[in-house]
């Protein structure tokens, strides 16, 4: 969807009696008084585009999404109460075997942790979820922020390519960091966090300024932010779970995930209208 959403913005209509979607329908005319050749919706943020681009199409590309999330909780996910049987049934068969020798002891799937012990354990995440936080929110401003806004004119690649390429080598970062853990591990994540927020502040004064020559210097940023992105996610997780008592480690494990929400959150916020000035504003 981050791929595709300057895409979608840009190509909003559809012949009616069409079955499928043109590749190359008429693009809606953008700002023309703008250098960044806007669009009229930033492409921020991450989760608007599922139900705020879809209504520009057919009500029923709109339906089967609408429709297929309950079927899929209700129908195809089931409930505590199989799981439980069916694990019940696994730990009472004499043919399974313990994977550690010495190992009989049926795994505690009741334990809880009281209120004190998830509020002590949430504290001492802190140092993991708030720089965590810091990285995605820096990373995704500048993806639904400042994506759009670089534009290059003295390229062969058009505004919507140059979009595609921003978001391939983002993700082509994003993938090699994450694959990097067995090479080196990261146990400082606010140091990333600084690194990604420095980026942030170079390419928003490309942006303003536009003082880059070059869409390949942004290229080579865009691939080293989500080099960062990537390892920030990757050692985050690995950290905690090395770090966390084994009666901790899920519930930790679950509440560090609110770290990446948060932030992707907070900057599809404010990107909004941070897009909506510089278009304005240039």
């Amino acid at each position: 969807m981050l791929s595709a959403a300057h895409d979608i913005l840009k190509h909003q209509t559809a012949p009616e009696n069409n079955s499928h979607v043109d590749p190359e329908p008429t693009p809606i005319p953008h700002n023309s008084t703008s250098r960044y050749d806007c669009n009229a919706v930033s492409t921020a943020p991450s989760s608007y585009p599922l139900w705020g681009l879809c209504c520009w199409f057919p009500s029923g590309c709109l339906f089967p999404g609408s429709y297929d999330q309950p079927q899929c909780y209700f129908l195809l996910l089931k409930s505590p109460d199989s799981l439980a049987s069916q694990r019940d049934e696994v730990f009472g068969s004499s043919t399974q075997q313990p994977l550690i020798a010495g190992e009989n002891s049926k795994p505690n799937f009741n334990l809880s942790l009281s209120f004190s012990d998830r509020w002590n354990v949430f504290k001492g995440l802190l140092k993991y979820i708030v720089p965590l936080a810091l990285v995605y929110f820096a990373e995704y401003f500048i993806n639904q922020g400042l994506f759009e806004l670089l534009f290059f004119r003295n390229t062969s690649l058009n505004h919507a390519q140059q979009y595609r390429w921003y978001q391939m080598l983002y993700q082509a970062g994003v993938f090699v960091s994450r694959s990097s853990l067995h090479c080196c591990h990261f146990r400082f994540i606010w140091i990333l966090a600084v690194l990604q927020f420095l980026n942030l502040g170079f390419l928003m004064a490309a942006v303003w300024f536009g003082f880059l020559p070059s869409i390949y210097l942004v290229f080579l940023i865009i691939l080293y932010e989500g080099f960062l992105g990537g390892a920030a996610y990757v050692n985050t997780f690995h950290n905690i779970a090395v770090e966390t008592q084994d009666e901790h480690r899920e519930f930790a494990m679950a509440t560090a995930c609110i770290a990446d929400t948060l932030g992707i959150s907070l900057s599809g916020a404010l990107a909004l209208p941070l897009h909506d000035f510089l278009c304005r504003s240039h």
